[in-house]
């Protein structure tokens, strides 16, 4: 609003001025063109788009709009039901359509300039280099007097202090990990050295079966001062703290943005070191396979199990889990039947299930079984919407949250017996097992630094629980640090950042050497691996068991029944290219209202099939 504006206008002069010449250098071209008042308004609503976006998205998350929300831009349609109710998206398509319709008379009917083809030439040149020299001018002078900065370590705040056209720039321009200063052969050399120097000769545990739950949203509410509750809402998270290992987790998100957290506990990278706002997940990721905890632990033997209980390509998972060395992966689409909460998220008790059925399906093999949850994704209501919540917000810093957090709290309260209700089947096992738990950032609250016990937005908490009598041993982490720091309770070893974490901390280039690894396994030479990869990307399967037709049995004269294995809601029956009308069951049954023609399971094809018509498998 106009208090914002004039603050920044009158804190940073010259950020302004930048952002004010970044607007006019896009409207510079309308000089080379007849129709200048069609171009002026097609720049202009897509300035003011892309402004209205980051306020919505901030409305709604603690991290502003980013040109990586583009690269998941289908992921946000698909989640835009849970943020606005049908009247607002009935609006929203009202308001685009009449934006187009505009634009298109204006194209058409719209006034156009007289100028000669040279006179346009001259003037549209010359108005572009004058904005051009403006926006150097300017840009060099605010980067002296430190108004801007290319170094983003809070995005939110980068938008306040710096302004949206350029930050929103710099989330395109800055992409990637650019060549650190030393970065050589020689210099990658003394790095492996020093980490093979570091790394003790150990006795790895190899019988353990080692599962990490990224919790999304999670913290222990009691963490936000002056927050009072009518109960305790994370009992078995309290006693989990209490016995075992345990502490804060810095992550590199804050209110949004789950996959960078889960790129830095799988790979041991910092995704700091990336652009600003960027999801190492679509871009470097996406086509080159690299050090995981995955990998790491297929290499003693183990079996690597994916799990989330929302869609396979949220983020693309269905794509990348394959560069991170899981051998099959079960999203949503490959679960029965699973409950949501009332703002349409999956809720989590589904996933205890998933996990166990992973470690039955290869018994022969230790297992890896990497869930992310999603439960606690916001938006969270700011009007009531739990009519008798389980636990109730008795004072709340900031009443206008009041509903959201009540809201939250009750949907991480049922996380929390989720996570009671894990530990129990685990514990019935006759497995060793170590189980890492953590959120994933903070939830979209409102909060401010002062407002949480840590002090801090980007630390939520972690776990380690283990039924076979580890050491209790709390210390704070980095969430980078975070596998490694599970894999060490049991002596594994493998891999170079993992063995890096492991052993090098205390070294005083600990965080320069890390920067100048990722770039060489990223973007360099590769010089830790003598110039080439030794990670290749997995033939993942989706679904950690394959969907099977054992028979086909008619009942009357209309309809049929499928009998076979591990089916779900988004299967769909196909008989020489054509769908049949079918309903999901059970995880066994499926019933056709219609004939397939044949009595032979081998002639019928299952496809699993997203809610965008994308075929999974």
């Amino acid at each position: 609003g106009p208090t914002a504006f004039w603050d920044f206008l009158t804190r940073h002069p010259i950020a302004f001025l930048v952002n004010f010449f970044l607007v006019a250098i896009t409207l510079a071209p309308a000089f080379y063109f007849r129709r200048r008042i069609f171009y002026c308004a097609l720049i202009s609503i897509a300035w003011l788009a892309g402004g209205a976006v980051n306020g919505f998205i901030l409305l709604n998350r603690m991290t502003p709009f980013t040109v990586a929300d583009l690269t998941v831009f289908e992921t946000g349609i698909d989640t835009l039901p849970n943020y606005l109710s049908t009247g607002y998206m009935i609006l929203l398509g009202g308001g685009i359509l009449l934006a187009a319709t505009a634009l298109v008379l204006l194209f058409w009917k719209g006034p156009r300039s007289a100028a000669s083809g040279r006179k346009r030439l001259v003037t549209g040149t010359a108005a572009l280099a004058l904005c051009s020299a403006l926006l150097a001018g300017s840009w060099a002078l605010a980067f002296q007097q430190g108004q801007l900065s290319q170094v983003f370590s809070n995005l939110a705040f980068a938008y306040d202090d710096y302004g949206f056209s350029y930050c929103f720039l710099q989330t395109w321009l800055n992409r990637g990990i650019r060549q650190p200063d030393g970065y050589s052969a020689q210099g990658m050399e003394r790095i492996l050295e020093m980490v093979e120097e570091d790394t003790p000769e150990t006795a790895p545990q190899t019988d353990v079966n080692v599962l990490f739950v990224q919790l999304e949203s999670f913290i222990d509410p009691l963490e936000i001062k002056d927050l009072e509750l009518s109960e305790n809402p994370v009992p078995t998270w309290t006693a989990l703290t209490e016995q075992y290992s345990s502490g804060y987790l810095t992550v590199p998100v804050v209110g949004a943005g789950t996959a960078n957290t889960e790129c830095e506990v799988l790979t041991g990278m910092s995704t700091r070191f990336f652009g600003p706002g960027e999801y190492p997940y679509q871009t470097s990721l996406a086509d080159q396979a690299v050090e995981t905890v995955a990998y790491n632990l297929k290499a003693n033997g183990y079996a690597a199990h994916a799990i989330h209980n929302h869609r396979a390509a949220f983020y693309g998972r269905n794509e990348v889990y394959a560069n991170l060395g899981f051998d099959d992966f079960t999203a949503l689409e490959y679960m029965p039947q699973v409950q949501l909460t009332p703002k349409n998220w999956a809720k989590d008790g589904i996933l205890t299930s998933q996990i166990i059925k992973a470690l039955d399906t290869t018994p022969d093999q230790p297992d890896l079984v990497f869930t992310v949850s999603v439960q606690g994704h916001g938006k969270y209501p700011m009007t009531q919407t739990l009519e008798n919540p389980a636990v109730t917000v008795v004072s709340c810093p900031d009443e206008d949250y009041r509903y959201a957090v009540e809201y939250y709290v009750n949907q991480v309260h049922e996380m929390d017996a989720f996570l009671q209700n894990l530990i129990a089947a685990l514990s019935r096992r006759e497995e060793k097992t170590i189980l890492v738990l953590y959120g994933d950032h903070l939830p979209a609250l409102g909060l401010e630094n002062q407002d949480m016990a840590s002090g801090n937005l980007y630390k939520t908490e972690y776990v380690i629980w283990d039924n076979f009598g580890l050491e209790k041993v709390d210390e704070n982490l980095l969430a980078y640090q975070l596998s490694a720091a599970a894999l060490n309770r049991i002596g594994i070893s493998t891999g170079t950042f993992n063995a890096f974490h492991q052993y090098c901390q205390e070294e005083s280039t600990y965080t320069s050497d890390l920067r100048k690894m990722q770039y060489d396994v990223l973007y360099g030479r590769q010089y830790l691996y003598g110039g080439t990869s030794p990670y290749l990307p997995t033939d993942m399967q989706m679904g950690m068991a394959p969907i099977e037709v054992t028979e086909i049995v008619r009942e009357g004269e209309d309809l049929w029944y499928i009998l076979g294995e591990n089916f779900s809601p988004y299967c769909q029956v196909t008989v020489d290219g054509k769908t049949l009308d079918a309903e999901y069951i059970t995880q066994r049954l499926m019933r056709l209202t219609e004939d397939p023609g044949t009595t032979d399971p081998a002639d019928l094809e299952i496809r699993v099939v997203d809610k965008h018509n994308e075929i999974l498998s």
